[in-house]
């Protein structure tokens, strides 16, 4: 019993001395840090990211940062966090901006190393706002060209994978990379994402029904399919499978409802594009 009384005083000494180091930060900060976090959550949703890590990368920061607790609420549209210190508690609502949109891979990975380093203690809020800052302003992991180049060798290897022959595999890339110049086109000019997912999709699916009326290929249908599969929403879908089994129903149901009307963007897209030439491909 006296060793037993002994650990639980020596713990209750432990909380006491680790509460008196923490000095509660004052109102401009925690606001300061609070914005800091939500921004950083802001740019995972947005690119990408699943619910839980951006809830947990909000948490991480505030704490790391010098807050006592720290709650979150991520809905489709908005981040709603609460951080706390010294009995002050600050809350932060934040919109979406893009709630649909490009994957960013890169940014993603540099939002995750900043937060390890915020854990081990190594950056304040000044060097955290000085590495957001740096971050959101991150430039596409590949240039366009080479992303061009990529899209159209993966459609037209997928063609092969699914029975084309040699002039398959090149309509195939042709209508694939001119659809992707479209979509980065569009997408530059801020159009509507299913706006711009219809339209790349109108693209592919004309030059490949163009090309078929003027020289009958083997197998149009595997062109046109080929030609398009980098508009489908794998993130989106995954993403919303996790979200569902991982305790947040309402992003998930709302990523995958983003998914479905994309792959409806394409479906119309594709079927504009062979009534305006007249030639059923499928």
């Amino acid at each position: 019993m006296k060793t037993l009384k002994h650990l639980i005083e020596q713990q209750s000494q432990n909380n006491n001395s680790t509460a008196n180091e923490t000095t509660p930060l004052d109102l401009i900060a925690l606001t300061d840090i609070v914005d800091l976090a939500v921004w950083a959550g802001e740019l995972l949703l947005e690119n990408g990211s699943e619910s839980r890590r951006v809830e947990e990368t909000i948490r991480i920061l505030g704490i790391g940062l010098g807050c006592d607790w720290g709650n979150v609420l991520i809905s489709p549209h908005a981040i709603v966090a609460t951080h706390t210190s010294g009995g002050q508690v600050r809350t932060t609502i934040r919109q979406l901006k893009k709630y649909v949109g490009e994957v960013n891979m890169t940014l993603i990975e540099e939002i995750s190393h900043l937060t390890h380093r915020v854990e081990e203690g190594k950056y304040d809020r000044f060097r955290v706002r000085q590495e957001l800052n740096r971050i959101a302003a991150l430039p596409g992991q590949y240039k366009r060209w080479t992303t061009v180049l990529a899209v159209g060798m993966a459609g037209s290897a997928f063609s092969q994978l699914f029975g084309g022959d040699w002039p398959v595999f090149l309509v195939t890339f042709l209508s694939a990379a001119v659809a992707v110049v479209v979509r980065q086109e569009l997408t530059k000019l801020a159009y509507n994402y299913y706006l711009v997912i219809m339209t790349s999709a109108f693209v592919a699916g004309g030059l490949v029904s163009l090309i078929n009326s003027v020289h009958d290929i083997d197998r149009p249908d595997v062109a046109l399919v080929s030609s398009v599969l980098f508009l489908v929403p794998g993130v989106p879908f995954i993403n919303s499978i996790k979200d569902m089994i991982k305790g947040y129903p309402l992003v998930g149901l709302s990523r995958g409802v983003t998914a479905v009307l994309t792959i409806f963007a394409i479906a119309l897209g594709l079927l504009l594009a062979m009534q305006l030439v007249g030639r059923n491909l499928l």
